[in-house]
């Protein structure tokens, strides 16, 4: 079954402040996610129902929650690895 894809409004306007080549890698692996959205490799353990998608080369991060009742792979943030920044503003918006 494939999922929808949503975003937090916040998650993206992240997206959208992104380089174009990040953005094409992100696209490539969500089109996979979408039609397999649990890895449980990916899976977070502080937040409920969320994956992570690592792009190592850039340093970044997409967190993304499963949203069975909905069929839908919600965006909740985009960001930096530094800090640990993406998961704690998707640890924030969850």
């Amino acid at each position: 079954m494939t999922y929808n894809l949503d975003f937090d409004r916040r998650a993206l306007k992240e997206w959208h402040k992104l380089g174009d080549t990040v953005r094409q890698q992100f696209k490539k692996k969500l089109l996979e996610v979408i039609k397999n959205p649990r890895v449980e490799a990916n899976k977070l353990r502080d937040l409920p129902d969320c994956y992570k998608i690592k792009l190592r080369s850039a340093g970044y991060r997409l967190i993304y929650q499963v949203q069975d009742e909905k069929i839908t792979v919600f965006v909740v943030a985009v960001g930096k690895r530094d800090r640990e920044e993406a998961y704690s503003e998707a640890g924030k918006r969850v």
